[in-house]
């Protein structure tokens, strides 16, 4: 890249690692791709090595690879690598993507005169962040999150202006998840044939319970009062797995309840098919899982004290629950499963999905943010 970049995005991770902040910043470096003009920019990676599957690297995105074996190492070579660009190349605007980079950050881009934007998600934010990490914010031309939820969070907890946030949400791919019939080798698979089936997409994390699978594994009994058929399908990998499994069989639910492991993003879409109901009783930043399952045509039920007011915009498009309340999630689900309410009309949904959280929302949302 020879002229000065326009902006320069300063990440933790994109690619070696997996989960919603991963996804929603390649959902904004797409969007960026996607805007009207020839707009530059440099990315610095603290933990991504050369050698990653990137598509977003061209003459528009120029990609900084800093992992090293040691990571203190690595943060001074982000450390190097970053002033050098501040200094040499005078960027218009750098965009903080993670606030334990903001302290660094608002350093070097407050004493050179560059303005900065933090971006924050969900639960990095939530909690009383440190003196340095809060002056880093209050420093900052702006800081964008994802969701009113986390915002109010943010505000709240930390004492921001909430004038200061803008809200930037994250989208769906709609071209890659669609509606369509279930894929017969995976009710094989799984061993749903002539079952109904939820479907739940989460990380089993013993420190990320907040997802609901053991709320939803409760509600089982209740729900399979009524709809015997019913099958639950969970998706995702983590060390709580062996409690879930075992409070499936205290519950005396353990052939209804099918732990799939880890499923590669792009067999997600097939997956999200499966379901007759996407059931994740959740504490959400927001919830990009919802905007999948919907994109596909399928009802989604979530907590109801979250960003996921967002995604399923307040209740129109989903079912919202208390989320640790089994009683709850069961009388939901037996609704959702009924199909009678609009909610589980899937073109209306993923027409109501993709209005308003599709590509194209997002380019124009970074659009009038950009110019």
């Amino acid at each position: 890249m020879n002229r000065s970049p326009d902006y320069v995005f300063v990440f933790l991770e994109i690619f070696s690692g997996e989960g919603g902040i991963q996804s929603y910043v390649k959902d904004v470096l797409s969007a960026y791709l996607g805007l009207p003009g020839d707009y530059s920019a440099e990315v610095f990676l603290l933990r991504d090595a050369p050698g990653c599957d990137n598509p977003f690297e061209g003459k528009n995105l120029v990609f900084h690879y800093l992992k090293t074996p040691n990571p203190s190492l690595g943060r001074w070579k982000l450390i190097v690598a970053l002033v050098n660009c501040l200094i040499l190349r005078r960027p218009k605007k750098v965009f903080c993507g993670h606030i334990n980079l903001a302290p660094v950050v608002s350093l070097f881009c407050t004493s050179l005169g560059i303005p900065y934007i933090v971006m924050t998600y969900g639960k990095d934010v939530w909690k009383p962040l440190s003196k340095l990490q809060r002056q880093a914010l209050q420093k900052a031309q702006g800081i964008w999150t994802i969701s009113r939820y986390s915002r109010n969070c943010l505000c709240e907890t930390n004492g921001v202006d909430s004038d200061a946030v803008e809200i930037v949400p994250c989208i769906v791919d709609g071209d890659r998840f669609t509606p369509a019939p279930k894929s017969p080798s995976l009710l094989k698979k799984y061993g749903l044939e002539n079952s109904v089936v939820i479907v739940t997409v989460a990380r089993l994390w013993s420190g990320d319970i907040y997802k609901g699978v053991d709320v939803t594994i409760r509600a089982l009994p209740r729900i399979l009062s009524i709809m015997p058929d019913v099958k639950y399908l969970v998706i995702g990998r983590g060390d709580d797995q062996p409690r879930l499994a075992q409070l499936a069989a205290q519950l005396g639910v353990e052939n209804e309840v099918i732990f799939a492991g880890f499923v590669p993003t792009e067999d997600l879409v097939h997956h999200y098919r499966l379901a007759d109901a996407y059931v994740m009783p959740s504490q959400e930043g927001f919830g990009i899982v919802y905007l999948e399952a919907m994109a596909c045509g399928v009802p989604v039920l979530s907590g109801d004290a979250d960003g996921s007011a967002d995604p399923l915009q307040d209740g129109r498009t989903g079912w919202r629950v208390p989320h640790r309340d089994p009683a709850a999630v069961a009388e939901a689900v037996v609704e959702m499963l009924g199909k009678q309410d609009q909610r589980c009309q899937g073109q209306w949904l993923r027409e109501q999905t993709l209005g308003a959280f599709g590509k194209s929302a997002l380019i124009s949302k970074l659009e009038s943010l950009l110019v």
